[in-house]
């Protein structure tokens, strides 16, 4: 088979014509109930839910109240990806999602790539989900008087690495009383932990729960998932407003200054994490044949559900960081933990439920978009005919759901929720960017079908070099220090947690006796904690280096250098010369700047992620054309057709 067989195409006409015949006989075809009120709703429910009841305390301890900024900005890329989706939602109104508009403006092998990088992204973000909202469900119960025992309400992973931390800070003189909440969680989960051999039986078993109680529900059909979505979304936003109608009151507009404490780079630091609370409003477009009008409909509900949802971030992060200073905002729940801390225990409460109908919301979207990727997959011939299994009474792909229950259930009992979290990050990216790539391969190809919304033109050929003219001008006048330490790889210095939780014992001695020849305020005397002696220098950053630049111990274990350091800085390099490419190619085809924005900025932020992240993504994708090359690409209905 020729090479150019791996990049043929379904053409819009074809992919219409199949939905009508599946239509017209009934035979694979889903139930038809969603309005733009229904896809709102699930943009919403798929949206506010970890992002606000979690993520939003760690990015305004980073950026303080000027973290509204990066929910600006987040959602402004999410509004620009939105755009291409809407318009690939318009133009071909079918379930599949970035893997159908792939297909069309790709070809096959790219359309496998996205297919199966989006069954990452949905399966991890439903184990992102599941964790998230086990912790939540076993904190409520706990506020009620009932504990269940650490190693059925933990994962193996943050066990196995929590217990190995716990031990090597105790080694370093801190007692388990003086560990960190989750270290000490950790630390007992796998200590009383059954045991066969050597292997801990740690699961966690709520987060099994409610994975099967909300795969049954969409198993049962696509209309009593819609009803119980709208039910929950308007529980937890009447929840958020009291939340912003109460909070406002006690706002103190003095911890509102300074407004940006730690710059640009502390508003950029939570990218990630706050990108993770806008995951979701893609999930819409796999509803599309469920749809009364997806032409009309899809494009409005994602809209909507991105501008209501970024107007309660902005809301919700100025009321927290008015309530209390942003440098206490670092914690898991920080919602309760503001009322908490002004007393009012009712509200967290009150807060605490919301938090669990919030998760189990965004789990249901989640939940329903995978294994509709499948079935459209499946309808191409490119995963088994069985994954297309539409059921007969309840009108949803059966098979695929069940599936996508064991495939999300078996990992949430043992993975580690961050690992999981930047996963489905770089997968969700990932389709982001090639959904906007999509639209600008196609937007001056005159034989493609358009729907009724279309991307307003602008372009990009002379804004673009003038942008980045602007971001280099600002690179090198104001922040010039930073830019020079990433372009010259400088050594960067490690934190405290990370020196002393890589000690051996003979190690931590030497450390503390170094300690203890500088200590001028007697702090040795009071504790033999290692990482509490040092970290106590840590906020002069100049006494900091000198310090560490003094201890008794090798170079590596101080400092980050070298590869070591550089290896992190591949994704922004990657990232850097694509920009140069997409620049020229702006130039040369006259290309559309809001499809083109929304690929930079999506593509900027996969460059914030870890190298790790980019290569487990790649293993995955690897897998993904193995299964491709044996199996999908000699059983796809383009090839049937072409012999």
């Amino acid at each position: 088979m020729a090479l150019s067989g791996l990049f043929r195409k379904k053409t819009v006409q074809d992919i219409l014509k199949q939905v009508a015949k599946n239509e017209a006989d009934g035979h694979n075809a889903l139930g038809k109930h969603l309005t733009t009120r229904d896809l709102t709703a699930f943009g919403i429910a798929a949206i506010v839910g970890a992002g606000i009841f979690s993520t939003i305390g760690k990015a305004s301890a980073d950026g303080g109240p000027a973290v509204i900024f990066l929910f600006l900005f987040t959602a402004l890329a999410c509004s620009f990806a939105a755009f291409a989706y809407a318009e690939f939602a318009s133009m071909v109104p079918v379930s599949g999602s970035a893997y159908t508009y792939s297909y069309v403006a790709f070809g096959e092998i790219i359309a496998w790539i996205i297919g199966w990088a989006l069954i990452m992204e949905y399966a991890v973000g439903n184990i992102t989900v599941a964790i998230s909202w086990s912790d939540y469900f076993t904190g409520l119960l706990q506020s009620g008087g009932i504990h269940l025992p650490q190693w059925i309400q933990m994962d193996y992973l943050t066990a196995s690495n929590g217990f190995k931390d716990a031990t090597a800070l105790m080694q370093g003189g801190k007692t388990y009383e003086n560990l960190g909440a989750g270290l000490q969680a950790a630390y007992t989960a796998w200590t009383t932990a059954p045991t066969i051999g050597s292997f801990h039986f740690v699961a966690d078993l709520p987060a099994l729960f409610i994975i099967v109680l909300i795969t049954a529900l969409v198993y049962r059909g696509m209309k009593e998932s819609r009803n119980a979505s709208n039910i929950m979304v308007v529980v937890k936003l009447c929840i958020v407003l009291l939340v912003i109608a109460v909070g406002i009151f006690y706002v103190d507009t003095a911890n509102w200054d300074p407004f940006a404490p730690n710059g640009v780079s502390g508003v950029l630091k939570g990218v990630s994490a706050v990108f993770f609370a806008y995951i979701g409003f893609d999930a819409i477009s796999t509803t599309a044949e469920e749809c009364k009008n997806p032409q009309r409909d899809l494009p409005r509900g994602m809209m909507w559900a991105i501008i209501i949802c970024t107007l309660l971030y902005i809301a919700i992060a100025l009321v927290l960081t008015g309530m209390v200073r942003y440098n206490e905002l670092n914690v898991g729940d920080p919602l309760a933990f503001v009322f908490d801390k002004l007393n009012l225990k009712w509200m967290s409460g009150i807060i605490a439920v919301s938090a669990v109908i919030a998760m189990a919301s965004v789990l249901l979207v989640f939940q329903m978009g995978q294994p509709r990727i499948w079935m459209s997959m499946s309808r191409d011939g490119l995963l088994p005919k069985k994954f297309s299994t539409v059921h007969p009474k309840f009108k949803t792909p059966s098979f695929a759901t069940i599936v996508t229950g064991f495939v999300v259930a078996i990992p949430a009992l043992f993975l580690n929720l961050t690992m999981v979290t930047d996963l489905c990050s770089i997968g969700t990216l990932f389709a982001f960017v090639l959904v906007c790539a999509g639209v600008l391969v196609l937007q001056n190809k005159p034989e493609i079908p358009r729907g009724k919304f279309k991307t307003p033109y602008v372009n990009s050929k002379y804004i673009l070099p003038v942008l980045m003219i602007a971001g280099l001008y600002y690179a090198f006048t104001f922040n010039n220090k930073a830019t020079m330490a990433f372009i010259n790889n400088e050594a960067q210095t490690n934190d405290a947690t990370t020196i002393i939780t890589s000690l051996d014992k003979e190690e931590s001695a030497k450390v503390f006796n170094y300690l203890e020849s500088i200590d001028v305020k007697n702090k040795t005397a009071e504790t033999s904690d290692l990482e509490h002696l040092l970290s106590q220098y840590q906020d002069d950053d100049t006494k900091y280096a000198e310090v560490v630049k003094g201890l008794p111990i090798n170079d590596s274990l101080k400092y980050e250098s070298g590869f070591s350091l550089f290896k992190h800085k591949i994704p922004m390099w990657i990232f850097l010369f694509v920009l140069v490419g997409l620049a020229v190619w702006a130039f040369r085809k006259n290309l559309s700047l809001i499809p083109l924005l929304g690929l930079i900025c999506c593509l900027y932020m996969m460059a914030e992620l870890s190298v790790w992240n980019w290569i487990y993504f790649t293993i995955w994708l690897l897998i993904g054309l193995l299964i491709y090359f044996t199996y999908s690409r000699k059983n796809s209905k383009l090839n049937v057709v072409k012999l």
